[in-house]
């Protein structure tokens, strides 16, 4: 199994307006370390956020290519994971955002 530990695998919330219309369906995004697997996930945030998690969907989103003059460069990709919590209960950390 991967060897990432729990406070690594989370690296940082995603606010963003498709992130916050999820938000009332009990559904929250992140984005986590790309070695990171369901079950990590999911440990991770039941124990960083004390919430039962119902299930965990993950997204590699690749790197995006800009251009500097002749130079092509591709930003590295990186792994969003929109996890769905329980019934009744909630993130406090995103309350107002």
């Amino acid at each position: 199994m991967n060897e990432v530990h729990l406070y690594e695998v989370l690296r940082r919330p995603l606010i963003t307006e498709k992130a916050t219309l999820l938000k009332e369906g009990d559904k929250y995004a992140f984005e986590v370390a790309n070695k990171a697997s369901k079950p990590q996930i999911k440990e991770a945030v039941e124990q960083a956020f004390r919430v039962r998690v119902n299930g965990v969907n993950v997204i590699t989103m690749p790197g995006k290519t800009k251009r500097f003059g002749r130079r092509q460069v591709t930003s590295s990709s990186w792994k969003k994971a929109i996890v769905t919590l329980a019934p009744g209960d909630k993130i406090t950390f995103f309350e107002g955002v």
